[in-house]
């Protein structure tokens, strides 16, 4: 495995959390069983993925780029799909943790 399917892994495991995450509310507090089990699966897909990224990526790296982007994604999919909208301070740290992303994909050094 070279860092090529590391970073395929780490698209896939970010894809997976964006779709486990963002249907969770429709789980109703897992008291609905189709999507709770759908929700599950896909949850342990994505960390099965996110194990696999971390492989060939440094752990920091990997686990930055798919928090930081899972997030932001689920954010975006609360405001379109359930119209929630984030206060300013919401804006902010979403922007921050963009930010927190970029840097450490482009200015973070590993040893």
């Amino acid at each position: 495995m070279n860092s090529f399917s590391g970073y395929i892994y780490l698209f896939l495991a970010i894809i997976l959390g964006i779709t486990a995450n963002g249907y969770l509310k429709a789980t109703e507090g897992f008291t609905k069983i189709g999507p709770a089990f759908l929700c599950s699966v896909l949850i342990v897909l994505c960390i099965f993925c996110i194990a696999r990224a971390m492989m060939n990526l440094p752990v920091g790296f990997a686990y930055a780029t798919y928090g930081g982007l899972t997030i932001t994604a689920v954010t975006l999919f609360g405001i379109f799909k359930y119209n929630q909208i984030p206060n300013i301070y919401g804006i902010i740290g979403i922007t921050l943790i963009v930010i927190g992303v970029v840097m450490v994909n482009y200015l973070g050094k590993v040893n």
